[in-house]
Order: C-alpha cells, then sequence, then structure tokens
C-alpha cells in the first residue's frame, strides 16, 4: 500500500524567523550592489550610474517592507533559482572583447532595463519576491505588457553587459542566469496559475518575458 505524506508547515515563529532571515540577507546582497553603484556614479557622474544607485537602493527598500506572501513554493529549486537569478551577476567580470558597437548598444540595452525594473518595482510596491510566491496580483504599468517584466529587465541588463565584455566567461553566465530566470517564471506561474485570477491575467497578457517570443 502506498502512503502519501505532506510535509508539515513549520511553526509560526520558525517561519516568521525565516522570513525575517530572508528579507535580512536580501536587503544586505542588494544593499553591497547599491554601494559599488553609488561609487560608480560617484566616479563617472554618467545617467545609468544613476539609475543603477536608484534600482538598488529600491531593492533593500522592497526587501525591508514587503507583505508577507499567501503561498510560497516549496522545495529547493525554488530557492536555487532564485538565488542563481538574482546574485549570479555578480559573477560577470569586465574582461573580454570591447568593440565601440558592442559598448554603445550595451549601453542602450542597460538602460533600457534599468527604466524597465524602476517601473516593474514602482508597480509591485510591496508584493516584491525573491521566490516563487502569491503576494497578490499586480497588473498595472510594465505588467500589462508581460508577466514578468523584471526578469525582462535583467536580461537587458545582462545582454547589454554582455555585448559590452565579450568573453566565454561572460557568455557563461549570462547563460547560467538566464537559465535560472526562466526556471523563476515556470515556478511562479506554476504556483500563481492556482488562483482564477492570475488564468484570467494570463489570457489578458499573453507573453512572460518576451512580447512575441515567450
Amino acid at each position: 500500500m502506498r502512503r502519501t505524506f505532506k510535509r508539515a508547515p513549520p511553526p509560526p515563529r520558525l517561519d516568521r524567523f525565516i522570513r525575517i532571515a530572508v528579507n535580512l540577507i536580501g536587503a544586505a546582497g542588494a544593499g553591497l550592489f547599491a554601494k559599488a553603484s553609488i561609487v560608480y556614479f560617484l566616479q563617472t557622474h554618467r545617467l545609468i550610474g544613476g539609475l543603477f544607485v536608484i534600482e538598488e537602493t529600491w531593492f533593500v527598500v522592497a526587501f525591508l517592507v514587503r507583505r508577507p506572501a499567501r503561498a510560497v513554493g516549496q522545495g529547493q529549486a525554488c530557492w536555487l533559482v532564485a538565488a542563481g537569478g538574482t546574485f549570479g551577476g555578480v559573477l560577470f567580470r569586465p574582461d573580454g572583447a570591447h568593440p565601440a558597437w558592442g559598448v554603445r548598444t550595451g549601453f542602450v540595452l542597460q538602460l533600457i532595463g534599468l527604466v524597465i525594473c524602476i517601473a516593474s518595482l514602482w508597480a509591485l510596491g510591496r508584493s516584491f519576491g525573491f521566490v516563487a510566491a502569491d503576494r497578490g496580483l499586480k497588473t498595472r504599468g510594465p505588467y500589462a505588457v508581460v508577466r514578468h517584466p523584471i526578469y525582462a529587465s535583467y536580461l537587458l541588463i545582462q545582454s547589454g553587459y554582455l555585448l559590452q565584455a565579450m568573453s566565454l566567461r561572460n557568455l557563461a553566465v549570462f547563460l547560467l542566469v538566464t537559465a535560472c530566470n526562466i526556471g523563476r517564471v515556470l515556478l511562479e506561474e506554476r504556483l500563481l496559475s492556482r488562483s482564477a485570477g492570475y488564468l484570467a491575467y494570463q489570457q489578458r497578457v499573453r507573453w512572460r518575458v518576451i512580447p512575441g517570443v515567450w
């Protein structure tokens, strides 16, 4: 005879401790990126540096004030792809080829990606998440165009970096981070599709990340 065992949810105190710990670790990680962005902006006074400061500072605040989730994805896969998609970018290095066209095109892609990311964070408000979770449906701003605009912004920012510093290492990092974010999309949609509201949203907004492609 087969028996099905359901994993018991963690005790309320443990669940609260885990949530606070994840928020603080996420805020600390975003804070390190924000510090590096501030140093870059002060040294170069370039617009893109200022946008990076806004983006990373917003991530710090978002981790600290985000609302508790109604449901959270279970399993190591959720955490692994979330960590890889969020922090894998630190593995990029400014080595390799730097063609003039790649530097210019990459700058434009990063600029567009940063604007989309900031607009998406604004639309999310306190519903910002790290792992697959249900924190309420948001459909305004970039979420009226694609269902996962923050991951779209990561794709633009990181592909822009790759064009500015072409190397096999950076290509491997780009493919790894992109694969993790694709995994995040699939895991999040599997969780959110339990909601009738999200199913209706999928019908209205067909594309996950790239309009006309996927």
